[in-house]
């Protein structure tokens, strides 16, 4: 993006809402290149410049622990070699997009269909918190707006305006993916999908997508290569899911308290109130386990604020 937010920003300046004219050198460059872009971003984080490498990923608020699992891996993949991930904090595939970039290490990018203090989902506040650390927090909307249906098509614009393509993983005929994908497609961005079973709803508007001339894309080295040839150039390294930093590694052993979660989660879907219940912590000590090992890639959040073992059942 063009002029950009680089690290010598003061580490409390970032936590802090600031307001983005279109006319700031800030403002991200793909998106003001839309007539449409909004005249104003508020913005939570710092943009950087390695940001003009961005790929969204996006899809169903109620995904299949498969399209969960794709969308985390593929956006682990695509942060490690230097990709930032947009997306827009929403519940499913939104939310495991944020956490694989988050898990890998990288960057990411969240689009608000509210203000960028009021965040929603609710359960997403840690992740939200997790994200300005790494990346941001944008929308167009005044601080303190509060989620609203008809915001989130209006943010879908900025989603497919400030990357250079869109990734939809899991949606059903009627989705708002599709909407991001539509934009995608006007603002000339390249928009693929993920299949899914031929026999899952929440796989029909993706291959819908297909049908329609969308890249059919199964991993990150199928997003890269359907990049235009001078942004793939940009591209840093071979794919991988690993973390390149991070108190907990992926794949790391587990000890002390983050051991004694992981006990708790095994193969059916477990709520916090479960693992407090058998790990005897405090709530939130067990909430701050979680986390860590939902970005470690080891524990996976399934609708319902439920928690799962991944690589315990069954596909993912």
């Amino acid at each position: 993006m063009g002029g950009c937010i680089r690290s010598e920003t003061a580490r409390d300046e970032t936590l802090e809402t600031r307001r983005l004219a279109r006319v700031d050198t800030e403002y991200p460059a793909q998106l003001r290149e839309d007539a449409d872009a909004p005249d104003v971003l508020y913005v939570r984080g710092a943009f950087a410049s390695e940001d003009a490498l961005a790929v969204a990923v996006v899809g169903s608020r109620e995904p299949t622990e498969y399209g969960l699992g794709v969308a985390e891996d593929i956006a682990a993949e695509l942060a490690a070699r230097g990709i930032t991930v947009v997306s827009g904090l929403a519940r499913g595939i939104d939310g495991a997009a944020h956490r694989g970039a988050l898990r890998a290490g990288g960057r990411t990018i969240a689009v608000l269909g509210s203000g960028v203090d009021v965040i929603y989902p609710p359960e997403h506040r840690r992740l939200a918190d997790d994200i300005v650390e790494h990346g941001a927090l944008v929308s167009q909307f005044p601080p303190g707006t509060a989620p609203r249906s008809v915001h989130f098509p209006v943010r879908n614009r900025v989603i497919a305006g400030m990357t250079l393509g869109v990734v939809v993983v899991e949606a059903a005929a009627k989705s708002g993916a599709l909407i991001t994908a539509r934009l995608a497609a006007e603002l000339g961005r390249e928009v693929m999908g993920v299949p899914g079973r031929v026999t899952s709803p929440a796989s029909r508007g993706v291959h819908a997508l297909i049908k329609d001339g969308a890249a059919l894309v199964e991993c990150a080295d199928d997003v890269v290569a359907a990049l235009p040839a001078r942004w793939r150039e940009c591209v840093t390294g071979a794919s991988s899911a690993e973390p390149r930093e991070g108190p907990l590694r992926h794949g790391a052993e587990v000890s002390g308290d983050n051991r004694l979660v992981l006990s708790a989660v095994g193969t059916e879907p477990v709520t916090i109130d479960d693992v407090i219940g058998r790990t005897g912590l405090g709530s939130g000590r067990a909430a701050a386990v979680l986390l860590e090992l939902e970005l470690a890639g080891r524990v996976r959040q399934i609708e319902g604020q439920r928690f799962v073992q991944i690589g315990m059942r069954g596909e993912n």
